[in-house]
C-alpha cells in the first residue's frame, strides 16, 4: 500500500491514474516545465484517497506528540507542510477549524472511528480518537491546500 506511489510501473503513454490527475506528462515527449493547475479531481484525490487520508493522520499524530497549545501545534503543522510560517489570519482560521472539528468528533465518536479506520497503518491507542480525528481533518486541509501542493 505505501510503496504504491514509489514503485509504480509507468508505461510510456499511460501514467498511473493519480499522477495523471495531477497533470503528470505522458512521457511521449520531453516536458521541461510542469503546468500549474488545480482541478476538482485533484481535490477529490487529496481528500478521499486512502493514501492521502492516512498521510494526514500520520501528520496529525506527529503534531499531537509535539509540545504546545493548539496555536503552536497548528503553526508547526503548517510549517512542516509548506515550509513557511502562516499569517496570523491563517493561523486563526486553522485554530477555529480545529475547534469545529473537535466539537464534531466529540459529539460523534463513531464518525471519528470511521475516519481513523481509513488505511492500513495501525492507529495509536494512546491518543484520544476525537482529538486525533480533528487534527487529521486539519492536517488533510493543510496538506491539500495550494500553499502545500503548488510550488512556484
Amino acid at each position: 500500500l505505501w510503496r504504491r506511489s514509489l514503485y509504480t510501473y509507468w508505461k510510456r503513454a499511460a501514467p498511473p491514474p493519480t499522477m495523471l490527475t495531477f497533470d503528470a506528462p505522458t512521457r511521449e515527449f520531453c516536458a521541461t516545465r510542469r503546468l500549474v493547475t488545480n482541478t476538482p479531481l485533484q481535490s477529490l484525490a487529496l481528500w478521499n484517497d486512502p493514501q492521502f487520508v492516512e498521510a494526514a493522520r500520520s501528520a496529525a499524530e506527529r503534531t499531537l506528540r509535539a509540545a504546545g497549545d493548539d496555536r503552536v501545534r497548528a503553526e508547526l503543522l503548517f510549517r512542516r507542510a509548506t515550509g513557511t510560517t502562516p499569517s496570523p489570519a491563517v493561523l486563526d482560521k486553522l485554530v477555529e477549524t480545529l475547534a469545529a472539528n473537535r466539537a464534531r468528533y466529540v459529539a460523534a465518536p463513531e464518525e471519528a472511528a470511521k475516519l481513523l479506520a481509513v488505511g492500513m497503518a495501525p492507529r495509536p491507542s494512546d491518543l484520544d480518537p476525537a482529538e486525533l480525528a480533528a487534527w487529521t481533518l486539519l492536517a488533510n486541509a493543510v496538506l491539500s491546500s495550494d500553499a502545500t501542493i503548488v510550488k512556484d
